[in-house]
């Protein structure tokens, strides 16, 4: 009766599962959310190579081209808040699972497609929109469901899981296309999306009570919360509400410098501005992998010290350094890719997804249950501030004949982001 009673408590759910005998629960759900995610960033590389072949293919201009991955930008940031709420209603697996086919399906629709509107309906809306729900907001869920201890650690792996979809599909997505043709690499992703997907269906579970365990880190098992209904309106009542918010206006205004001064110039310009000064473009190209890999470390770093230390102090050291090595960029600008530009991309690709974690952390803190919606919004206007510096780049580029005024001007932003930054204010301990 003794043994059978220590039985009962070792894998009683108020105790949890031990931690010496087995990897925690949490860690086998985050390693599943990291493949959804690197699956969704390998889609948003593709759009980049499909320019050219589309327009040799079907005689489409670039600006008709460039419609679908503009609307997909919109939605990826537009959905994910959306996506937060819907996975309090239905789950994460549910939510995840279905984002995962409709990428498929849109993938799919995109080798088959003849006209304009198709691609914007294909990539544009369906698979801009099952991206969106597989971004951060969900990191952020999984996060505040599974884990209270090491959140700014798996904040940062699940960060560079996005960042490693891109990259690292980036140069066998060019190899496919070149040696097989676009739809072959389409087909890639559909194939990608579809093996990830029944381990979505198997391993992802939305809580800790569903496996009859604590959270990792958490003192006492918590059952699961009621699902909340009206996940539209919930979101747009979260979205006023933070709003009324002088902290959520701070962040917001910080991430969209985040987005203009990466994805904004980085990623749109920054190949076009070295080929002004004679760099070869497969070099450039490379330059900006080599910032990928860098984005990596950088995320996972960021993560730990997130942790350990003041969010805000952080972000404002990330913005500071990054204005100022944009800053020094027009000096770097030559034919070739020397030590100094080398040195560039390394603390580029260090600090240039950083502010994640503690952007997270910071919403956490600010607006608890809410906190993966309104970091969905958040993270809105990072790609809101990404679209307005990719065509502000462009302007710039046409009125002065050169880059030189966009890095100085990103550069300068990313000084105002890091003022404003300390300027958040932190609820008081308990």
């Amino acid at each position: 009766m003794t043994q059978s009673l220590r039985s009962r408590q070792k894998h009683s759910p108020a105790r949890g599962t031990p931690a010496r005998a087995r990897l925690h629960r949490a860690w086998l759900v985050a390693g599943v959310a990291a493949l959804a995610v690197i699956t969704a960033g390998a889609f948003t590389t593709l759009a980049g190579l499909l320019v050219g072949p589309l327009n040799r293919e079907f005689g489409w201009s670039r600006s008709t081209i460039g419609l679908a991955p503009s609307v997909n930008m919109v939605l990826y940031g537009l959905t994910a808040p959306f996506a937060a709420a819907l996975m309090d209603r239905f789950g994460m697996r549910r939510v995840v699972g279905t984002a995962l086919a409709v990428v498929a399906v849109g993938a799919l629709w995109t080798t088959v497609m003849t006209a304009p509107w198709q691609s914007v309906l294909a990539w544009g809306v369906l698979v801009g929109a099952g991206c969106g729900s597989m971004a951060m907001a969900f990191a952020a869920t999984v996060t505040q469901r599974w884990f209270v201890r090491r959140r700014g650690l798996v904040t940062g792996i699940l960060t560079a899981a996005g960042v490693f979809g891109q990259f690292a599909f980036l140069p066998l997505l060019s190899w496919v296309v070149e040696r097989f043709a676009w739809r072959a690499a389409a087909l890639a992703l559909v194939v990608a999306a579809v093996v990830v997907l029944p381990l979505v269906i198997l391993l992802l579970r939305d809580h800790p009570a569903d496996v009859g365990v604590r959270a990792y880190g958490a003192s006492r098992f918590t059952a699961r919360p009621a699902p909340t209904q009206g996940a539209a309106r919930r979101t747009l009542r979260v979205l006023v509400r933070s709003a009324r918010t002088g902290p959520f206006w701070l962040l917001a205004a910080t991430f969209a410098i985040c987005g203009a001064s990466t994805n904004g110039v980085m990623w749109t310009h920054f190949t076009p501005a070295a080929h002004d000064h004679g760099m070869p473009v497969t070099v450039a190209s490379s330059l900006l992998a080599m910032i990928g890999v860098f984005n990596v470390l950088g995320a996972v770093a960021s993560g730990r010290l997130t942790d350990r230390y003041d969010p805000r102090r952080l972000l404002a050291a990330y913005f500071a350094l990054r204005g100022l090595t944009l800053l020094t960029l027009p000096l770097l600008m030559t034919a070739t890719a020397g030590p100094p530009m080398v040195t560039f991309v390394v603390l580029f690709g260090l600090l240039d997804v950083a502010t994640v974690p503690p952007t997270l952390a910071l919403c956490r803190e600010l607006y608890g249950g809410d906190s993966a919606i309104v970091f969905g919004w958040v993270g809105a206007a990072h790609q809101l501030g990404a679209g307005i510096a990719a065509f502000a780049g462009g302007a710039a580029r046409d009125a002065f004949g050169s880059y030189d005024p966009l890095w100085i001007g990103v550069g300068a932003l990313c000084g105002a982001g890091a003022l404003l930054a300390l300027t958040v204010v932190r609820p008081s301990p308990a």
